[in-house]
């Protein structure tokens, strides 16, 4: 029988997104406590760099200090899907705390025989089942697993939209966030499949110095090279003569030809340019919007009775396994979080929207998928 649950059920309001501002209101963020965190002001801080570790040990301290007071944090684990990202950012804590600790790093592999491995402190796993095996090493690894004990657990293709199962939702939003911006922009006569051949051949990894691995960027070049602003051609030579080797280039160009822009183009350019100038991570807030929308649109919509398979294309899951080994964690006394690298944009509603009941993508309910862990 399927079951509808939200993440906040595992880890309430200990969420941070991008913005560093948690939503338990008990904690403050970088906003009004970056002096506390030995910051020199308020300026956001993304996973890869070094202060990063000085703000989110400030913010996981005082989350664990809500439901373990007077108990001394000594352990990490981190339950994710990218080891770059996750890996690097479990790396960046323990190092930076002198925590013991592990990380789990898992997606579904199902061409390939199941296999594990560990690389220092970190398991790497192609199936999400294999957390029952990783929480079974970790006590002889020396870990106690107890009230001392922080989780940080990934939300993106991880908690929800599992990586290798039902990640396909998750990238569709943000394709249909980007559909939604072309519509309103140009009208509804535009061929929405030029658009989306764009978008398939810039998501690439050999255009990443391009885009920098920002689906923002992404989304404002192929908004700009759909509508023929700077044609692709044009891009693809330049791109590979270096004579447009980033985004900045790519923006600048545009932005030479903002007075000969459509108003609704122009209008998003403006925005996109000056949130950029201002070095905000997540430039084209217009976007992120709507493809919150399009991701709570696919949590919980379908019916109860719907074959796992169709789900699992269709719609944002909890993953189960994930769920399994954080209540045994939890039972065992480990206080769960999630640090997320997501726009707040893109997981939390206006507060419009939000007084006509929209949720954070953490309190949406949906459906819980996948196979129990034997614990």
């Amino acid at each position: 029988m399927a079951v509808l649950a939200s993440f906040s059920d595992l880890v309430g309001d200990f969420v941070v997104y991008r913005q560093l501002e948690p939503f338990d209101p008990r904690v403050p963020g970088i906003s009004a406590a970056w002096r506390e965190m030995g910051l020199t002001g308020p300026v956001i801080v993304r996973k890869r760099e070094p202060q990063y570790a000085r703000v989110a040990v400030w913010i996981l301290r005082r989350f664990h200090s809500l439901l373990a007071p007077g108990v001394e944090p000594t352990e990490l684990l981190v339950i994710g899907d990218t080891i770059g990202s996750d890996g690097g950012a479990f790396t960046l804590l323990t190092t930076t705390t002198g925590w013991r600790g592990a990380a789990f790093i898992g997606a579904d592999v199902p061409s390939q025989r199941p296999m594990t491995s560990w690389q220092g402190d970190i398991f790497i796993a192609n199936r999400w089942q294999s957390l029952a095996e990783w929480l079974e090493q970790l006590p002889g690894r020396g870990l106690a697993l107890d009230e001392r004990t922080i989780v940080i657990v990934d939300i993106d293709k991880t908690a929800l939209g599992a990586r290798g199962r039902n990640d396909r939702p998750i990238d569709a939003t943000r394709l249909e966030g980007i559909h939604q911006t072309v519509l309103k922009s140009l009208g509804p006569e535009v061929s929405w499949d030029t658009f989306a051949t764009i978008y398939e051949e810039l998501n690439q990894p050999v255009y990443k110095n391009l885009t920098a691995d920002n689906q923002d960027y992404l989304a404002y070049i192929c908004l700009m090279t759909g509508a023929g602003i700077i044609r692709l051609e044009g891009l693809r030579r330049d791109y590979r003569s270096g004579a447009l080797p980033d985004f900045s280039a790519f923006i600048n160009q545009v932005h030479l030809l903002a007075a000969d822009l459509p108003p609704a183009l122009a209008a998003i350019h403006e925005a996109v340019y000056e949130a950029y100038r201002r070095n905000d991570p997540t430039p084209f807030k217009d976007f992120r919007r709507r493809e919150y929308l399009a991701a709570i649109a696919r949590m919980g919509q379908l019916p109860d009775d719907v074959p796992e398979e169709v789900r699992l294309q269709e719609e944002i899951c909890l993953t189960r396994e994930v769920w399994d080994a954080c209540r045994w964690l939890q039972a065992r006394g480990a206080v769960l979080t999630s640090l997320s690298d997501k726009p707040d944009e893109a997981c939390a509603p206006t507060p419009e929207l939000a007084a006509q009941g929209y949720r954070p993508i953490h309190r949406q309910p949906t459906h819980l998928v996948g196979e129990p862990l034997a614990l």
